[in-house]
């Protein structure tokens, strides 16, 4: 699907995303994969160039593997000067954490640069791995 380069591109792809697969995946799986485009497409948004037309590509798929559907989410955009990393947020900073949310949620990312620009994808694995219970602090 292709979306507008700005703040509302985001929403139309949560949207269509969430349409698509709610009734193909778990809840709770499908609110990770949302949370993840919301941040991939939020990115290339606020740090990258748009595609010819001043959008972003977004794309999903599920491919099948022993122990169910493997989901890879992809968002390309016209690239950037620097490439998508991980940064070190200090606690009062509004913002460097999404990367951080994006490699916590899914099972692998990357990112792919071409003549074009750039793909960010996140890859979840069937089966995800079990997550730490949250304990209150306190």
């Amino acid at each position: 699907m292709v979306v507008p380069h700005h703040p509302g591109g985001a929403r139309l792809a949560r949207h269509r995303l969430a349409a698509e697969l709610a009734d193909v995946v778990p809840p709770t799986l499908l609110a990770d994969l949302i949370a993840v485009l919301a941040e991939l497409v939020g990115n290339a948004v606020r740090h990258a160039r748009p595609l010819p037309g001043g959008v972003i590509r977004v794309a999903w798929r599920l491919r099948p593997s022993a122990g169910g559907a493997l989901i890879q989410l992809r968002v390309t955009d016209g690239g950037a000067s620097t490439g998508p990393r991980l940064r070190t947020a200090s606690p009062d900073a509004a913002d460097g954490r999404g990367l951080h949310i994006v490699a916590g949620l899914a099972s692998r990312w990357g990112v792919e640069q071409d003549g074009m620009g750039q793909r960010v994808w996140a890859e979840f694995d069937p089966v995800p791995a079990a997550r730490p219970a949250l304990v209150p602090a306190g």
